[in-house]
């Protein structure tokens, strides 16, 4: 069975790489044939609209995937009429609109922010006066890793934040002074079955993700994330893996957005679960049966963002499972991570303490 993914990153390469094992083959579409995943697999390269290369995509391929969501839609839908595509676009297609995401979690009874759509800058203004000050102006398309995003502070920040994000659709939400962030990963098989993951922590900076420890030691907020992401998952008919990411505040969980795919804060499944978030995106993609999402031990995945250090410092630690995804350098860009896994969160936490105090001195690691 060859399965089509529309992206070739560093998710496409680790959705080969889990699928191989499997006796899967794995076709790539992408942009550029100088990606991860295009050092493992056959690669198409050309733009995403292009019907002709999706349409070769799709008669070459037995199911369709991706591996980001900023792909067209509709272009998708034409070319591959008659190829089953996993998960559905309709959750695709909510899930690259914030505005129809955060509707979309209102209408399940998923907490989340005040928000409203902005497409003027009289709007942004009666947008503020409803939500309030401090908030945060987005894109409601197309952002990511913090990218297309804006707070304002006080009435005097309207002019700077329309003059930066203007020119594309907006959503203003309030500003939620979060205690800190977790995230949930759920599957779903064609069969309707459906496993979780345990619940993530997650740390970042500037917008990006460094840091994640799974599981989480808090049941409460753990079985709170379980029913949203059910709810998410059986409203869509989903099949894949699909990720919640949430502010807590105050001891409850506040949605944030939702990833159609797998996702950078599940790296750590796999090594610290008995089956990864990429093989059980597969097995449910092209209906087997889901593995078992229990985690072994207790694991702290962290991102190599900008520069590569150097590899063997790391791998002389006992443990340190490197991933190095073979991209080019650049500022702010996620070029790999490693993992490690420990028999208790109390030597998780110490191990990740010394790990992040010598790649990141300044991300202070709080209980």
């Amino acid at each position: 069975m060859t399965i089509g993914i529309v992206g070739a990153g560093q998710l496409g390469q680790m959705l080969a790489l889990a699928g191989y094992p499997l006796g899967l083959d794995f076709l790539f579409f992408d942009r550029s044939v100088d990606t991860p995943a295009g050092r493992v697999a056959p690669l198409l390269a050309g733009g995403f609209h292009d019907e002709a290369l999706l349409a070769e995509l799709a008669r070459r391929s037995d199911v369709i995937s991706f591996d980001w969501e900023n792909i067209s839609v509709d272009a998708l839908r034409r070319a591959a009429r008659g190829t089953r595509i996993a998960p559905p676009l309709k959750a695709l297609a909510v899930a690259q609109d914030r505005l129809a995401e955060k509707r979309c979690f209102r209408r399940l009874s998923i907490p989340t922010t005040d928000f409203a759509a902005v497409d003027s800058r009289a709007s942004l203004a009666q947008a503020v006066a409803r939500v309030g000050l401090p908030g945060v102006l987005k894109t409601r398309r197309f952002g990511y890793d913090g990218k297309g995003q804006h707070v304002l502070r006080s009435a005097a920040d309207l002019d700077s934040a329309w003059g930066a994000l203007g020119s594309a659709p907006l959503l203003y939400e309030q500003w939620v002074p979060f205690d800190y962030e977790v995230s949930i990963i759920g599957v779903r098989a064609r069969s309707g079955a459906i496993a979780v993951y345990p619940l993530n922590r997650n740390y970042h900076v500037d917008g990006i993700l460094r840091l994640t420890l799974a599981p989480w030691a808090a049941s409460r907020l753990a079985r709170a994330a379980r029913r949203c992401i059910e709810r998410v998952l059986e409203d869509f008919n989903y099949v894949g893996v699909l990720t919640i990411e949430f502010f807590v505040h105050r001891g409850r969980l506040i949605a944030n957005e939702m990833a159609p795919r797998v996702h950078n804060s599940g790296h750590w499944t796999i090594e610290g679960a008995v089956t990864s978030q990429f093989e059980n995106h597969l097995r449910a993609i092209t209906g087997l049966p889901l593995g078992d999402t229990s985690a072994r031990g207790h694991s702290a995945m962290i991102n190599l963002i900008g520069t590569m250090p150097e590899m063997h410092r790391f791998l002389a630690q006992p443990g340190v499972h490197w991933h190095d995804y073979g991209k080019q350098a650049r500022a702010g860009r996620k070029l790999g991570h490693c993992t490690i896994n420990e028999a208790s969160a109390a030597r998780r936490m110490k191990r990740a303490k010394v790990l992040l105090s010598q790649l990141y001195p300044q991300l202070a690691l709080r209980p």
